[in-house]
This record gives C-alpha cells, sequence and structure tokens, in this order.
C-alpha cells in the first residue's frame, strides 16, 4: 500500500504542482511540513496539519507512526536531494510512497546561471560546516552552495576571501521561483550584499590569487600544506600507505597514533562517503589534527584524545587500520589485528629497529607483504647538490583471513 506520498514544493506554491501531486495533499488525513511548505500548499491541504518538530527525528518518527493511513510530506525541491525523502527512504520500503519532485534549487540555479549542472559541483551546506567547500576550489571552478539562512553568503565569501579565492565571483540566487526572487553578484574580497533572503544558494566561479590554498585531487599533498611538528607522515609515504589501505566507498580507517592527521585526513579527501577516527595520545597534536581537518575540508574527521590500546575501545569497527605511531607499545598491534573483520586491511610503518623488528615477527606468524621504502632527496652540498637520504621505512600491509 502506497501511503505515504512525498511531494517537493518551490516557492510558487502549488501553481508549481501537477495535478497528481496536488490531489494527494488534498486526499491526505495528515500533512507534515515546514511551515512555509504548509502555508504555501495551505489553500489545497483538508486534513491535519502537523508542523516538523525539532530533534527532526521526532517528526519522523511521527510519521511512521501514521503508517496506514493517507499521509503526505511536503519538501522543498526534489525531496531526493539532500531532502527530507532520503531521511524517510531509510525507514520506508519504495513500495510504500510515491515521490512527486519538483525541480531542486541546484537545477534552478544552474538554468538561471546558464551552467549545465554535470559539469557544476553542487554542494549542500545547510546544516554543516562551510569547510566542506575546501577541496573544491580549483581555478575555474563551478560550484553551487546551499547556504542555511541569511548569514551564510557573507560568511562564504569570508571562507574563500582568507583562503586565497577573493577574486571569486559569487551570485546570491534567493526565493528561486517565487515572487521575491533576486539574484545578486559580488566578488568574495568585496562582499557586501545585505538583507539577503533565508533561502539562497551561491553559485561560485572559482578564481585563484597567488598562493592561494589549492588542495590537489591525488593522494601524497604536499607536506607544507599540513600543520604539524614533524611528526607527519612524509608525503611519498603517505602515497604509498594510502595505496596499500586501499579505501573503497563507505569505509572508516583507523589512523593509530595520528601525529598531523595526514593519513586520515587524505584517507577522506578519497571520497565522500569515507570516515575516519584520528586516535592520538598528546593534546597539542588533537587540537593541531582538528585544525588541518578544517583547513582540508573533512570537519567530520573524529578525533579520539587517548593513548592506544585503551583509547581504541568503544570506536566503531574499522574496515582499515594504520599504525603510524605507537605501535611498539604493548597490546596495540594485537588489539589492531583483534578489531578488524575479516577481509579488513591493516598497515604499519615502521622507522625504528624496534618496530621494524615487531613487524617482521609479525609477517613470519601472519603473512601479508613487506615493503622497504626508501627515498632520497635532492640537497645543497656547499657550493653543489648531493642526494640525502631520508630515514628507510618498513611497512607491513595484510589482509585478515
Amino acid at each position: 500500500m502506497r501511503w505515504l506520498a512525498i511531494v517537493g514544493i518551490g516557492e510558487d506554491g502549488i501553481a508549481g504542482l501537477g495535478e497528481a501531486a496536488c490531489k494527494r495533499i488534498a486526499d491526505a488525513d495528515i500533512v507534515f511540513g515546514g511551515a512555509r511548505h504548509l502555508e504555501l500548499a495551505g489553500a489545497i491541504i483538508t486534513g491535519e496539519r502537523r508542523s516538523w518538530d525539532s530533534p527532526f527525528i521526532r517528526s519522523i518518527e511521527a510519521v511512521l507512526a501514521e503508517r496506514g493511513r493517507r499521509v503526505c510530506v511536503l519538501a522543498s525541491g526534489d525531496p531526493f536531494h539532500y531532502g527530507v525523502g532520503a531521511t524517510l527512504s531509510r525507514h520506508v520500503e519504495a513500495g510504500e510512497m510515491e515521490v512527486f519532485p519538483h525541480p531542486s534549487s541546484f537545477s534552478l540555479a544552474a538554468g538561471r546561471m546558464g551552467w549545465p549542472l554535470q559539469d557544476v559541483i553542487c554542494l549542500s551546506l545547510h546544516g554543516r560546516a562551510l569547510d566542506l567547500i575546501r577541496p573544491h576550489l580549483h581555478p575555474g571552478a563551478r560550484i553551487l552552495a546551499l547556504t542555511s539562512d541569511e548569514a551564510g553568503p557573507a560568511m562564504l565569501a569570508q571562507l574563500l576571501d582568507g583562503a586565497g579565492f577573493g577574486g571569486s565571483t559569487v551570485t546570491v540566487l534567493e526565493a528561486l521561483g517565487g515572487p521575491e526572487e533576486t539574484v545578486r553578484m559580488a566578488t568574495a574580497a568585496r562582499f557586501g550584499l545585505l538583507h539577503i533572503n533565508p533561502l539562497n544558494i551561491c553559485a561560485i566561479e572559482v578564481a585563484a590569487a597567488s598562493g592561494a590554498r589549492i588542495l590537489p585531487l591525488t593522494i601524497g599533498r604536499d607536506d607544507a600544506l599540513f600543520e604539524h611538528d614533524g611528526q607527519i607522515t612524509k608525503r611519498e609515504v603517505r602515497a604509498l600507505t594510502l595505496s596499500a589501505l586501499a579505501p573503497r566507498r563507505g569505509e572508516l580507517l583507523w589512523d593509530i597514533g595520528a601525529g598531523s592527521g595526514s593519513i586520515g585526513i587524505e584517507w577522506m579527501l578519497a571520497d565522500p562517503s569515507l570516515r575516519a577516527v584520528a586516535i592520538e595520545a598528546d593534546g597539542e597534536r588533537v587540537a593541531r589534527i582538528g585544525r588541518n581537518a578544517v583547513m582540508f575540508g573533512v570537519p567530520d574527521l573524529l578525533v579520539v584524545h587517548g593513548a592506544a590500546p585503551e583509547a581504541l575501545a568503544d570506536l566503531p569497527q574499522p574496515a582499515a587500520i594504520f599504525v603510524g605511531g605507537g605501535g611498539t607499545e604493548p597490546g596495540v598491534v594485537e588489539a589492531a589485528i583483534a578489531a578488524l573483520p575479516c577481509g579488513g586491511r591493516l598497515v604499519a610503518n615502521a622507522v625504528t629497529t624496534q618496530m621494524e623488528a615487531l613487524l617482521l615477527a609479525r609477517h613470519a606468524e601472519l603473512g601479508g607483504q613487506l615493503t622497504r621504502i626508501a627515498i632520497d632527496r635532492a640537497a645543497p652540498i656547499g657550493g653543489m647538490t648531493g642526494w640525502r637520504p631520508a630515514m628507510p621505512i618498513t611497512q607491513w600491509s595484510w589482509i585478515k583471513p
């Protein structure tokens, strides 16, 4: 039985809805939605009206409690593009619902700007950290960023300017599709737009100044991009380590002895679905990892202040683990091995002879792959140039059977 109708509605209200969507609203016993949605559809609502509760999960529970009745949920634009439909689909089978999408704010904004949507980066920053835009700031990029409120565009412009993208053009598109629609433009560095409608989306044409903080798309990003105290997996070794960790969509990584957080950060940058936990015993490094996560646009990196193995006790199960620091402490490698599911991957790097001996013993016992990483860098020698070797790394990678 299709007891649930999810209807996307725009600022043009019922005038922008089809006949079938209007009928489902009118026939519903109960209509859920935000106050604005209920007002936009008010002329045809005949059943009970219920505004969203806070926290929002209570509203989802209220919708589910009415299963079997004729229920309609009103949503902004396309309910399955960063909308309530995506949330409800985790609890309601597709066969129980009927969905009537409306053009999303991204589609409307792309149309106003004349931008082919497939060539545009679409980001929802609604209720989320603005720092999520940082990995996408590349010269010439076009970004559509949905903000939370009237303050969002100015805060976004400030972030762009501070990161070296002050020359970027920021077009603020307000109340798209309705009678109060407004489109205004400014540069990030000279952003002075006032009285912005809370319902807005920003179209950004990225322009980079010299020295702008551009985050390369490949792993093994420059060490200078990270704030660190020398406790960092160097870029070449980091690239090889992440290759060995082999991230796959939706996976969780534990980075034990995280130092600067570089491994967990680059793991998360590989795909938006990836998650990571950085475990670090030093308080100053914990704070530094948090700052690095923000500056790399992965503010959701979970940072745990504590020493392994004790700090690992209540963490969600990982698909992969990297042991970078503290691996010689009693029980750390054993706890990592125990935490992995079948098919989980473990990568550990050794700089000291003590850690190397531990990895050699584990390799002899469990198998896996040993790799010796030796890197030389050119450096001045008097008035000439010569090769200076970095400390060699022994890397053990293993897949749990």
